[in-house]
């Protein structure tokens, strides 16, 4: 009888202890956000956050207010939805809130990849070196020496004037993300290839094939960050993580010309930490999905818009001719190809406005951070929430922000010149209940997390516009045809991608 009863008590133990774990009795204390558990135990709201975030998290505001608590998949997020409270969780010390723990587990289910002590910092440090000030003005010139290679290659070779007609998401997307990713990771070598045209012919085709490859990982990606891919997508999923370890290796890499500063600094820092060549390996498929999986959408969504709205279009068109004219330079048959500099990228503020739209638009990022220790959090309207230890603290920049119509009047049309002032110059003021913001764009992030890389991206997208406008022509084959919606299935990762391919053509002018 005894013996029965031990065997009651800890099967009663580990039903009571598998419940706790499943957050059955995690009950809202005095002082804390509402909280909404969902239907189902552990797994909590997390299939309607990820069938559609934006309308999962519109339902809970409307349901709970401004700040709420719920369950996702073992965890509790609480969520911020008042753009003038972001501070709260944007400035907080990292000793309170921080983004690498969140990020240590995602990079290690996704790239297989696990980090060294201060992985943050280094990457900050190094990105501050080469992706912004004198450093940007030489991968600036990277880029535009590839994306030469990749698009005027032709020029000069009889055929340039033909037409050809392809999907604009697969263009965009293959000739940004092939560029970026040359100049960035280096070129095949001319004494390897035994002579420059050579090479370029090499870099070519080799960049080509790793896009692909990296086409079919990036659309398994949404469903391998929230761990529920089918057998068969896994075996696939590992069988490309190899592809990309061994395409990517330290030993291939080193066989090249013209790596940045920014991955050399990368690969020296951790060989002098003490990683092995493998993770190595790893960390250079993570760079380059960090570096590329963003910018390639974000040119189709800029090209389309412009495409979609004349004006813009000849507004756009207008500025890239009036700087090229200040530079000297003339896009004529048989000269040279144009030399476009970070200076010369520095004189576009209706570009620029047009990107800050696109990625407005477009670009719909989860800002999310661990709670290390218990802490308030201070409302705009002075209302004071607690959090605990060990759930997370989130906020989603789109719906907050971006489609605001209070912001952004007219949220879900593109406008051009929503960036600029009367007087042409760059628009900071926006508000919200009549108080100015601090936070109204927010694709790249915020604080300490926000994207490192901005300004190369940015620089990416602005030289690829550049060289389209000058170089070719180019128009949808169906001019009427509706600007496809954005595959909500993408929500919180960066850039969205449209739910159908666009058919355009285009040609060599020159």
């Amino acid at each position: 009888m005894g013996y029965l009863l031990q065997i009651l008590l800890a099967l009663f133990i580990s039903v009571i202890g598998g419940l706790y774990l499943l957050g059955a009795f995690r009950r809202r204390r005095p002082g804390e956000p509402p909280l909404d558990k969902g239907p189902f135990p552990w797994l909590g709201h997390v299939l309607e956050f990820r069938k559609d975030t934006a309308k999962f998290l519109q339902r809970m505001k409307e349901k709970h207010g401004d700040i709420f608590t719920v369950q996702l998949g073992g965890f509790y997020f609480t969520f911020i939805t008042d753009p003038l409270s972001f501070g709260s969780v944007v400035k907080e010390a990292r000793a309170k809130l921080d983004f690498t723990k969140f990020a240590e587990v995602l990079v290690a289910r996704v790239f297989g990849y696990h980090s060294m002590t201060d992985e943050h910092k280094a990457l900050q440090t190094s990105s501050t070196k080469h992706l912004m000030g004198d450093g940007l003005v030489v991968m600036t010139q990277a880029m535009m020496k590839n994306l030469q290679n990749l698009m005027l290659h032709s020029v000069g070779s009889g055929d340039e004037k033909a037409w050809q007609e392809t999907g604009l998401f697969a263009y965009s997307y293959n000739i940004v993300f092939r560029a970026g990713y040359l100049a960035l990771f280096g070129n095949e070598s001319p004494k390897g290839a035994g002579s420059l045209e050579k090479a370029k012919e090499i870099d070519r085709e080799h960049s080509d094939e790793l896009f692909w490859e990296f086409r079919k990982y990036d659309q398994l990606f949404p469903n391998l960050a929230y761990g529920v891919l089918g057998p068969s997508e896994k075996m696939e999923a590992e069988r490309l993580k190899k592809l990309f370890w061994n395409m990517l290796s330290v030993k291939k890499m080193s066989t090249k010309d013209n790596i940045s500063g920014w991955v050399q600094d990368q690969l020296q820092i951790r060989a002098e930490n003490g990683m092995s060549e493998s993770m190595r390996d790893r960390y250079m498929f993570l760079l380059l999905w960090a570096s590329q999986g963003n910018t390639g959408p974000a040119a189709f969504w800029l090209l389309l818009y412009l495409m979609k709205h004349p004006d813009a279009m000849k507004n756009v068109k207008k500025e890239v001719e009036e700087v090229l004219r200040e530079t000297g330079q003339e896009v004529k048959h048989g000269g040279p190809l144009i030399d476009l500099t970070r200076d010369m990228l520095l004189k576009t503020p209706i570009l620029d406005s047009a990107v800050e739209e696109t990625l407005r638009l477009t670009a719909a990022p989860v800002l999310t951070r661990a709670v290390l220790q218990d802490m308030t959090i201070n409302m705009a309207n002075g209302q004071q929430y607690n959090v605990r230890e060990g759930d997370r603290v989130a906020v989603f920049p789109y719906t907050a922000i971006h489609i605001d119509p209070e912001i952004h009047p007219d949220p879900h049309t593109f406008k051009y010149d929503r960036f600029l002032t009367a007087d042409g110059n760059k628009k900071t003021e926006f508000y919200k209940g009549g108080k100015k913001l601090k936070y109204y764009n927010m694709p790249w992030g915020a604080g300490t997390t926000m994207c490192p890389g901005r300004f190369f991206a940015t620089n990416e997208l602005k030289q690829f516009v550049f060289l389209m406008l000058t170089y070719f022509d180019f128009e949808l084959k169906n001019p009427d045809e509706e600007i496809p919606g954005i595959d909500i299935r993408r929500w919180g990762f960066g850039s969205m991608q449209p739910t159908k391919e666009v058919q355009f053509r285009y040609r060599l002018r020159f």
